[in-house]
């Protein structure tokens, strides 16, 4: 029998149902010191349907979702993205997506170390720049990074390890298999050792040539799959992180622009031109097509002027819109329900959803550097790829004369999508022919910056007996922005997709939502009404929304049919991994426990991305809770405890999962009680933080507690964006329990206006001088 000991890697494994070991095509890159690439492979697994009462047929969603769609976009390049195994004994990589705040360096990096058996520390990760010859496959949204990049990654870095453990053992003249690797050393049974680095140039290939392998089964990992800190953490916490205007670019000078008073109005002229140009500071004053831009020593200085200039402005796209407006031009472009109630009783309900800002905490902001033959432009982009086109076609240079560094972003939120500060940015410094380091104020990002969609949902739900007839679920929106690379990635699969010819829109709606029960004859759709509003698709999307209107009337079917709500869902799903998170969720939330008058438990779930969650919380509606009094804030009910059961298939890292996911809640809690925009005479009246009530610490659970469930499925599912449509329907389910009365608008404090408008001229407030005055 051979000695055990010698392979690298188990001879056996255990490994979940339908998961196999599989070989992977890969490639050595003619390059100094070892460099491996690899293609995107392995077919999609369709999935079980479970028996119901009155099975549903299959969604588009349930066959091929939006994650396959980008994916699949991001095949034809994948053999250009590369791991590098450096003379100092630490790998490389260049990620082409975007680390804004969720995490993905370090999984990333997790996954390199486990095949390269190194250790984390000695794995960098950074992020690409726009590479057009990537094509598709730079762009990070739908939670799509850890699911494309899962077999790539790993197969270059097996291809890079069996690569050097193959150059050592020529060295040696000893057999591969006599071979370990332990912290990126090799050792061989007679005593030699060799570190990577000492092998890296002797393992380069001076050619391009394919090669397969197979990466370390699933069973033999000792670091994915484990807890682990962010690799950026002390950084972070230490102030030493660089973010976009922590660069020292030469000459860049700090940047604002004075925006009109709603939302796309024109300068028609700057009044006091001559004057704010000689304001203490200011080097440049120029219009540009956003509004008027001024350039400084300081931004407190560019404040000064922005607020000093006196334009005349002409009108804007959505002059006149409100609330009120948006709404009924939605409620008049939703089709009616097609199935009639014959032989059956239903449930019709209709709910409305507020716009939201996808507002980051890090506000719009780019550096550019445009001169007459080039453009150097540095920003937090999600898609860089088409951002370098837009300016490269604004300025008239070829795309290969402007250079897009992607830098690390202080959240997005789906907001990075766009590089609306990046084109700005370099339309200034094209005006003024100087290097501009651009900030939106705060209060550009709320009333010019992109915003979620006023959405309306008509549901029909006919049920007879024990059994549900038919799901109808009409949703219409405000228009969705998708410029920014999506849709381009939708026509280059569209011979894949299961839609027919259906809008950007309409088809991301039909690739992500899917009904989890079987509720006999379902079907969703999406109407947009095309509102010339800057809007953009915030955290999950079109779920939250969707997802929370549905599981409201999920309440009321349990409730019609006399079935405790868990009980209920858990007798119509479709898929026992559904159950098992259900199960865990009411296990470890103790569902159904004695709670006081006034206070409730309510469940939630979602399933997207390959993956799923489940969100019990409890919520406190009695008299002295909602009434209380918090200085400058929407008070209302409170959410006290919250659990969520996650199962992304196989976790990466356990505990930037759960980080994510505890800012599922916040957004959930947010959208749900209290985090809306209010629409007035074409703008919102929101200006900062401070009148958007997203969830503030008061508002927070004070117990919380989130499951990652142990791998299932083998591959990675997506999980950034997993839980904000599970907890938002479950702090709606909670509030209608403790209330004894479904709620339809939400968030349900949209109604009550906290706060006094920030006046729209001038469009920026005074910098403050009493902050004291707020100190607790």
């Amino acid at each position: 029998m051979a000695d055990q000991r010698r392979s690298p890697w188990p001879a056996t494994e255990i490994r979940p149902p339908g998961v196999r070991r599989r070989r992977f095509l890969g490639y050595l890159l003619a390059a100094p010191t070892l460099a491996v690439a690899a293609e995107i492979g392995g077919a999609a697994v369709d999935p079980d349907t479970a028996e119901g009462a009155i099975p549903s047929p299959p969604e588009p969603a349930d066959t091929y979702d939006l994650s396959d769609a980008l994916t699949d976009a991001a095949m034809p390049t994948a053999n250009l993205i590369t791991v590098q195994v450096n003379p100092d004994g630490t790998a490389s990589f260049a990620l082409p997506r975007a680390e804004v705040g969720q995490g993905i360096t370090t999984a990333i990096g997790m996954l390199i170390a486990e095949e390269l058996d190194l250790p984390l520390s000695k794995v960098t990760v950074t992020l690409a720049d726009a590479r057009p010859e990537l094509l598709f496959n730079q762009l990070t949204g739908g939670s799509n990074t850890i699911h494309a990049m899962y077999q790539p990654v790993r197969t270059a870095a097996a291809i890079a390890r069996a690569r050097l453990l193959a150059t050592a053992a020529a060295q040696w003249g000893v057999p591969v298999s006599s071979l370990s690797v332990k912290n990126g050393v090799i050792r061989s049974g007679n005593g030699k050792t060799a570190s990577y680095g000492s092998l890296a140039r002797a393992a380069a290939s001076d050619t391009v040539r394919p090669v397969t392998v197979t990466p370390k089964p699933e069973s033999a990992f000792t670091l994915v799959g484990t807890p682990q800190n962010r690799v950026d953490a002390h950084d972070i916490v230490t102030g030493k992180k660089k973010f976009t205007l922590d660069l020292a670019v030469p000459n860049a000078k700090p940047t604002m622009v004075c925006r009109p008073p709603t939302i796309n109005g024109t300068v028609r002229a700057v009044r006091n031109l001559a004057q704010v140009r000689a304001m203490p500071g200011i080097t440049d004053v120029a219009v540009v097509s956003t509004g008027v831009a001024v350039r400084g020593e300081t931004f407190g200085q560019c404040i000064d002027a922005v607020r000093a200039l006196q334009v005349t402005w002409g009108p804007g796209s959505v002059d006149g819109e409100s609330d009120d407006t948006v709404l009924d031009k939605l409620k008049a472009a939703t089709p009616p329900p097609a199935v009639p109630p014959v032989l059956t009783k239903s449930i019709d309900a209709e709910f409305v959803f507020a716009f939201a800002s996808n507002s980051a905490l890090e506000t719009n902001c780019a550096i550019a550097d445009v001169r007459k033959d080039r453009a150097e432009i540095w920003s937090g982009l999600k898609s860089p790829i088409t951002t370098q086109e837009q300016i490269a076609k604004m300025l008239g240079l070829p795309v290969s004369a402007v250079t897009v560094h992607v830098t690390q972003g202080g959240g997005s939120f789906g907001r990075k999508l766009f590089g609306d500060a990046a084109l700005e940015a370099a339309e200034i410094s094209h005006k003024i022919g100087k290097p501009v380091k651009l900030m939106w104020h705060r209060t550009d990002d709320f009333r010019h910056g992109r915003a979620h969609p006023m959405s309306y949902s008509r549901i029909r739900v006919n049920y007879s007996g024990a059994n549900v007839v038919s799901y109808e679920q009409r949703h219409a929106s405000s228009a969705t922005d998708f410029s920014h690379g999506l849709g381009e990635i939708l026509t280059a699969t569209s011979a894949k997709l299961p839609v027919g010819e259906l809008g950007f829109s309409e088809t991301v709606f039909t690739l992500s939502q899917s009904v989890p029960y079987n509720f006999g004859a379902t079907t969703q759709t999406l109407t947009e009404v095309p509102l010339k509003f800057h809007t953009g698709s915030m955290r999950n999307v079109y779920s939250p929304n969707v997802v929370c209107a549905r599981e409201l009337v999920v309440d009321q079917l349990a409730a019609k049919m006399s079935q405790d709500p868990v009980a209920f869902r858990r007798s119509f799903f479709k898929d026992d991994r559904f159950r098992a998170v259900l199960d865990k969720l009411a296990q470890v939330g103790q569902w159904g426990r004695s709670m006081p008058k006034g206070t409730a438990q309510g469940v939630g779930f979602h399933h997207e991305y390959k993956s799923c969650s489940a969100v019990l919380v409890e919520i406190d509606c009695r008299p002295e809770t909602v009434n209380r009094e918090v200085r400058d804030g929407v008070t209302g009910p409170r959410v006290t405890k919250a659990v969520m059961v996650v199962d992304v298939g196989r976790p990466i890292n356990p505990r930037g999962l759960q980080a994510q996911m505890m800012g599922c809640i916040s957004d959930g809690i947010g959208l749900a009680l209290t985090e809306s925009l209010h629409i007035a005479d074409g703008l919102p009246l929101e200006g900062s933080w401070d009148n958007f009530f997203y969830t503030r610490q008061w508002n927070t659970p004070t117990e919380m507690q989130i499951v990652v469930m142990p791998t299932t499925t083998g591959d990675p599912g997506g999980a950034g964006e997993l839980g904000v449509a599970s907890s938002l329907a479950a702090v709606a389910c909670a509030y209608a329990r403790a209330t004894g009365t479904m709620p339809t608008r939400f968030p349900i404090n949209h109604g009550t206006l906290g706060f006094d408008p920030l006046p729209r001229v001038p469009p920026i407030p005074q910098s403050p001088t009493d902050g004291l005055k707020y100190a607790f």
